[in-house]
């Protein structure tokens, strides 16, 4: 089944699948969310308050969507490549075009830290 994200402002209602999420990215008081359709939106709406949402409305599946560092929420499911040396991350969309982001060094880490015990899980059950 699939899981939405419901985001509500004064003026507008948006409603998300979950799975075309591929990042939210904080700017001051606004965050920007762009779709792996290559959609984008921006909302007045600070990085916390979105990810208290996901929280609120998304437990389970906020395992596939995940805060790195201060400025981003990517979805897991999209990464391409993590490369620590550059601080560059890679995200495929649906159309095969890669987004880069520029994530500093240690949320980085962690992510792919995370990632390789979420492999290793995986080829346990196997």
């Amino acid at each position: 089944m699939e899981r939405y994200l419901i985001i509500k402002t004064r003026d507008e209602l948006l409603r998300i699948k979950i799975g075309q999420i591929l990042y939210f990215e904080a700017d001051r008081n606004y965050t920007k969310l762009l779709l792996s359709t290559g959609i984008q939106f921006t909302f007045a709406i600070n990085i916390g308050k979105i990810e208290e949402m996901l929280e609120r409305q998304v437990a389970g599946s906020n395992a596939i969507l995940m805060r790195v560092g201060k400025s981003h929420i990517i979805n897991k499911n999209h990464i391409l490549q993590i490369n620590l040396p550059k601080q560059r991350l890679l995200l495929l969309s649906n159309e095969g075009k890669p987004r880069e982001l520029v994530i500093s060094k240690d949320p980085l880490k962690v992510l792919k830290e995370t990632l390789e015990k979420e492999m290793g899980k995986n080829e346990e059950k196997e």
